[in-house]
Order: structure tokens, then sequence, then C-alpha cells
């Protein structure tokens, strides 16, 4: 029996799931010490889940206290985290449910980011690993294999493995009506994962070379050494995101990263440092009175569409934002209403930036429900397209999973009556017997077996594999279990034996 016990990005806060991704070394071997009727287990852990597949040699009644048990146990004790915290966390799936839970996950279906691609090396990883551990079992096995299968039919059939990547492009489309030179647009990125590599490499292709990077996670520094662009700070960071021309979100951090509160902060911010390098030339007079119009204008929200042609030397085509160095011809204001838009493109789910910032001078933003309206149509139909075969996929999974648990009950089965058989074939050899009657019984046998080995199918998939095996040991006096035993032990000897004449 399967179980999967899963936290993830909807159900468990991101500090959850960031201390489970770095401590789960021996969480599977924990998991199979636990108790003797855990079989196997195989532990995906990512930034984003956290998940155990628990194979059970019996279908318990208890299975899915046993697996949380065993599960919250071995992780608190590799982690330190409170296991009463990780049974309220952890999500279970058994059985074919445990199945399509995988398959949709190794698709990337169940990502932050729809259709990613990562996610289907991690799950094979995943497996790799409890092989070196020596946890997995061949249910398992089977199971992480049909997954990776699976994941590649769906890249290959649908345009999902295709949309990780795309829907990041389809954004910078939307946006070419509003830029009209990407060579000269400053960009600030806002994540560091796959997802803001893929955003990266879209920029450049576009011609976009002044990037900086910004991590609320504290990974900006390497991944801007890694891609050869800035890093922001967070002391800097609001100031930057009120400068730039555009802003590119795509983290998994827990809550909004920007908001309208930090773009205007961010304004003053940029306002009082030109203000700052100004002073030695401006009177002390003008600057306090300077600042002090700048408070009120960049605080104040307004229409989020306001804007103008701007001058040379800008990306974008219309809108307004703050240059901070020019006043305002009406009003003698330091901030220029006049100057440049601001797009904000939220590639986060969920979202990465407050829809509040539509209410700041100037700002337009573009999150992916927008974009979603906008996406070609395969690419809305395409996860529709997955689940269908996720779930033809995991009920195929299922059904041969029944059937082998009735195999052995089968196998016995036709043993039992192809020894009968046998003994028969040779008594009428005794009795000088052409072979005529050897293939009237051979035949006559076949026909009797094949509605036995049919209905053991649909039991199996019935879940009643059991009333098969009472069947079986009622009619004919047949022990499934003293069977495979006695087949066992014969392996057993024979292995023996043959290191016996191996070293002899």
């Amino acid at each position: 029996m399967l179980m999967c016990l899963t936290a993830s990005h909807k159900n468990a806060s991101f500090d959850l799931l960031e201390a489970l991704s770095v401590r789960t070394d021996s969480v599977a071997r924990r998991i199979t010490e636990h108790t003797e009727c855990v079989s196997g287990a195989v532990v995906v852990a990512t930034c984003n889940r956290f998940e155990a597949y628990i194979d059970f040699d019996e279908p318990l009644t208890s299975a899915q206290a046993v697996a949380l048990e065993a599960t919250a146990d071995a992780v608190a004790a590799a982690s330190g985290i409170d296991a009463a915290i990780l049974r309220q966390s952890l999500e279970v799936h058994s059985g074919q449910d445990a199945a399509e839970h995988l398959f949709a996950v190794a698709a990337g279906l169940e990502s932050v980011v729809v259709g990613e691609g990562e996610i289907a090396g991690q799950v094979r990883r995943s497996l790799e690993r409890a092989r070196e551990e020596g946890t997995t079992s061949s249910d398992l096995e089977r199971l992480f294999q049909r997954a990776s299968q699976t994941s590649r039919g769906i890249k290959n059939r649908t345009p999902l493995g295709r949309a990780g990547r795309s829907i990041v492009r389809l954004a910078l489309d939307l946006a070419e009506s509003r830029i009209s030179d990407w060579s000269a647009t400053t960009v600030l990125l806002v994540g560091t994962g796959a997802y803001a590599g893929a955003s990266l490499a879209a920029l450049r292709d576009r011609g976009v070379t002044d990037v900086s990077v910004y991590s609320p996670s504290g990974r900006g520094v390497r991944f801007a050494t890694k891609h050869d662009m800035d890093n922001v700070s967070s002391t800097d960071f609001a100031r930057l995101a009120a400068s730039v021309d555009v802003i590119v979100t795509c983290t998994t951090a827990n809550g909004h990263v920007i908001d309208a509160e930090l773009l205007q902060r961010g304004r003053l911010e940029a306002h009082a440092a030109s203000t700052d390098a100004a002073a030695t030339v401006t009177p002390i007079g003008v600057v306090a009175a300077a600042s002090g119009s700048a408070a009120a204008h960049a605080a104040a929200p307004s229409g989020p569409n306001a804007g103008t042609d701007v001058s040379a030397g800008t990306g974008l085509s219309t809108g307004t934002g703050l240059d901070g160095a020019t006043l305002d011809a009406a009003d003698g204001c330091p901030v220029d209403h006049d100057a440049r838009a601001q797009l904000v493109i939220d590639m986060g789910l969920p979202r990465n930036v407050d829809p509040d910032v539509q209410t700041v001078r100037g700002v337009e933003l573009l999150d992916l429900e927008t974009i979603r309206i906008h996406a070609p149509l395969e690419e809305l139909q395409a996860t529709d397209e997955a689940r269908k075969i996720v779930s033809r996929a995991a009920r195929k999974f299922s059904d041969v999973t029944d059937e082998q648990s009735v195999s052995d009950a089968v196998v016995a089965l036709r043993s039992h009556v192809f020894d009968l058989l046998e003994d028969e074939i040779q008594r009428a050899a005794g009795r000088g017997d052409d072979g005529e009657t050897a293939r009237a019984l051979r035949h006559l046998t076949g026909v009797l077996l094949h509605t036995p080995t049919t209905r053991a199918k649909d039991f199996a998939r019935a879940g009643e594999a059991q009333k098969y095996r009472d069947a079986i040991e009622t009619l004919f006096g047949i022990s499934v279990d003293g069977l495979a035993s006695a087949a066992e032990d014969r392996a057993v000897a024979e292995d023996a034996a043959t290191r016996g004449e191996a070293t002899a």
C-alpha cells in the first residue's frame, strides 16, 4: 500500500519548507526503521515542497496514522522541528491518489509556476538517493519510474513543458507597447530561482544590459556573481525599486515584496539623495522647501495610467515617475510628475506585488492573471490536457498494482492445477495414450483457468484481493502464503547451492 505525505507552498509556511528542504538526509531511513510494516520510503524535498512516499507491506486500517507518526517523528529527529507542527502541516494521499499526486508533481502541475521543468529532475534524483540509502522498494521504484515517464509524455504531447519559459517571454511581449528601446531600459529582477534565470535570459535576448537583482532570502550575491550583474542590498532596495524603468518579480517569498508604500518611500529616498548631491550649489532654504514639497507629492497616491511622452534617454515611451532633480513647472515641486512611466511585472504565485502599487503615480502592473488573459489558447488548455494524462497514468498504475496484489494467488492456483494436470498426463501415458488425451487435458485446463484468472483482476481492481485469496484456499485447499514461503525457501536453497559450487 502506497501513501504520500506532503507539505508544500499550498499548505505550509515558507520557513517550514526551507527548514525541511535542507535537513532531510536521514529522513527516509528513519521512516523505514520506525515500524516493520514499512517496506520502503522515498523523500522529495525542494524549496517549495517536502513529500514522503511510503510503501506499507499490508493495507493497514491505521496506515494513515502510522505514516503520519513515522514521518513526523523522523523529520523531527533529523531537523529539530516540532513533530506536532509537522502533523498539522502534512496532507495525506493514498493508493491511486498518491500516484496521481506524484505524477502531477513531476509534471510541474503542482509547482509555484505551473509547468516548470526543474521538478522532474528533483523527483528523479530523490529516487536515486533512496536507492543509495537502500530505502526504496519495488512498488516505489515502479511509482517513480512511471512518474518520470508521465512527465516526459506531458512535455512531448502538450505545450506545458514550454509554458514555464514562454510565459516570461509573453509578459515581455505584452510590455513591448510600453517600451520603445529595451537597450536603454533599466531593470530590477526580484528573485534568484530557475524562473529568475529564465526571466534574465529573456530580458537579455531583447537587448537589456542594465539589470540588477534583489533576493528577499539573501541569495542575490551568488546569483549576481554567476550572471555578471549587480546585487541590490536591502538598504538600497526601495530606492532602486522606485528608480528603474521595469521591475520583474519571480520569488517564492511569503507576502508582498513590493507595495505602494515601498515605491513611495523609495522615491523620497531617491529625491533626498539627489538633493544632497546638489546641496553644495543650492541655497539651503530652497533645499528645505523642496524636500517638504517632495514628501507631500511623492507620498500622495494617484491613478496608475497618467503620463506624457518622455524626454530622451529612457526606454519607456509614456508615463510618469520621479526625476528628483527637476522642478515641476506648475508649482515648483521638486518631484517631476512628467517623467517616465514604471512597469512592474509580477510573475509570482502567490503574488509578489501588492495591487496597490497601481495607486502610485506612473506605475502600471502586469501580473499573471493579466498575462494569462493574453496567453495563447493552447497554453491555457495545456494544463487541462496534462491533468487528463496524469489521471489516466495513475489509473493504469493503480490497476497494475492491484493486479500484482493477487498475482501470487493466481500463480498458486495455476501451479496447483498444472501439477494435477501433469499427474493425469503421466497416468494416461502409462495406459498407452498416444498424446490425444494429453492435448485434450491441456486444452480443458486452459479453458477452466481462464475465468478464475480474469476474475482475479476484477477482484483486485475492486479492492477485494483478500476475498479472492480466501476463495482459492477454501475451494482448493491452497495456502497462498505457504506456497510463497516455500518458493522463497527453494530460491534461498538454490542460491546457497550455487554459491557452494562456485567455491568448491
